[in-house]
């Protein structure tokens, strides 16, 4: 078993010996009461910044309901008018055609 750090220097060693008593401190760290009440504050910005997020994207979103709602009354509107005006050509039209076929009738 011992043969197997023959070949380990003495520098690679300590890096590695080094770098787990990091991690050890450093997980130490992270769950101290400290960390904990850091984490606990960040959440709680988080919270509110997605209250504050979703309030904006409701306006938004009846905002855009109303801006739609009303591009219809105004296609709707529109629509109505052309129809109008339809039906008072098509009353002429038919009112000319009308005159023809009486006069050709009272001339024959």
């Amino acid at each position: 078993m011992l043969d197997c750090f023959k070949n380990i220097d003495g520098k690679k060693t300590g890096i590695f010996a080094a770098g787990v008593l990091f991690g050890t401190a450093g997980i130490k760290v992270l769950t101290s009461r400290d960390a904990r009440k850091v984490y606990t504050s960040c959440t709680a910005a988080v919270l509110r910044a997605k209250e504050c997020v979703l309030d904006v994207a409701a306006k938004v979103q009846e905002n855009a309901e109303d801006i739609y709602a009303e591009a219809q009354q105004i296609n709707a509107d529109r629509a109505a008018e052309e129809f109008e005006d339809a039906d008072v050509e098509d009353f002429m039209e038919a009112d000319t055609d009308a005159e023809t076929v009486s006069e050709d009738i009272v001339t024959e």
